[in-house]
């Protein structure tokens, strides 16, 4: 297995966003840097340590630092968001980071990782904490997952069969809300927002509150990157925007086994593949050309 993390250049933006009771802006100038990460493995389930390398390119110069664990890639990753020692100072400070990519690429995985990293060494950079008190965490993630429609409100369609038999596809879901809670985390600096209990099936409203300490917002989802419609809005949110590049075969294999592990049918988890999750897939990959940096998966 070959994986690959690659940043195209950036170059300085200015984002903000207003409201009609308050208004807050956030201008921040990217990195004009190239950045990749590589790592190879004959296979995750072996003992054997993969091998890691970190290329930083910029204008003409390439180092190269290579490392014997999966630590490397996410640090690389942790060090493009750790937020400065001043923030501590800023309560207006939030980072919007989007992680997009197909089902099964593995976005919660490297959304959750990345998180708890950058709690783990915000300490070391927020020199203003007393030793005995424990800082807050400063990065969060929020699943897109949470904002699904309900059941009942796939029962309330004009054709509910197909509706349930196409969840996960992007009508399934309500953007609007997920872009009204993002523009509400801007503005005002905290926010409820929902999770989503695969058990039941449903969003469980209010269950990740994001307060005014946390200064990196981690968004994972399928659909982040998209330009139509509302999905174009919420991109446009973010500072940084992140997708995995999975080969699509790799993918729904994965989606499968995740299907049978719940207990579906092999035949029924066959058919919801290709009848629903490959299609989302297809459409989810158009939308990478839209990312800042591209976490590439690729079997050899």
């Amino acid at each position: 297995m070959e994986v690959t993390f690659a940043a195209v250049p950036s170059f300085p933006i200015t984002k903000s966003v207003t409201s009609d009771r308050n208004s807050c802006s956030l201008s921040i100038v990217r990195r004009n840097k190239f950045v990749q990460l590589s790592f190879s493995s004959t296979s995750f389930r072996t003992n054997k340590s993969p091998l890691f390398k970190v290329l930083s390119a910029e204008r003409d110069h390439v180092q190269v630092v290579e490392g014997s664990g999966v630590d490397e890639i996410y640090d690389a990753l942790v060090r493009r968001i750790l937020p400065p020692a001043s923030v501590s100072l800023n309560p207006n400070y939030k980072f919007f980071v989007g992680l997009a990519g197909p089902p099964g690429a593995g976005k919660s995985t490297i959304a959750h990782e990345v998180a708890s990293r950058v709690n783990k060494l915000w300490p070391e950079k927020a020199s203003s904490f007393d030793s005995q008190v424990k800082p807050p965490d400063v990065a969060i993630v929020i699943p897109m997952d949470g904002f699904h429609l309900y059941r009942s409100e796939l029962d309330a369609m004009k054709n509910p069969e197909e509706a349930h038999a196409r969840r996960g596809a992007p009508w399934t879901f309500n953007p609007m809300r997920l872009l009204t809670c993002l523009k509400n985390l801007r503005v005002h600096g905290s926010v409820y927002a929902p999770s989503f209990d695969h058990g039941v099936g449903d969003p469980v409203e209010d269950d990740i509150f994001v307060n005014l300490q946390h200064k990196i917002i981690i968004v994972e989802g399928n659909y982040l990157l998209l330009e139509d419609g509302v999905w174009k809005e919420i991109s446009s949110l973010f500072d940084e925007k992140w997708f995995i590049d999975i080969d699509i075969d790799k993918a729904m294999q994965r989606v499968l086994k995740r299907h049978i592990s719940t207990g579906k049918p092999a035949d029924i988890a066959k058919q919801r593949v290709e009848n629903n999750d490959r299609l989302n897939a297809e459409l989810i990959m158009k939308s990478k050309k839209n990312a800042d940096i591209i976490i590439k998966s690729v079997d050899f």
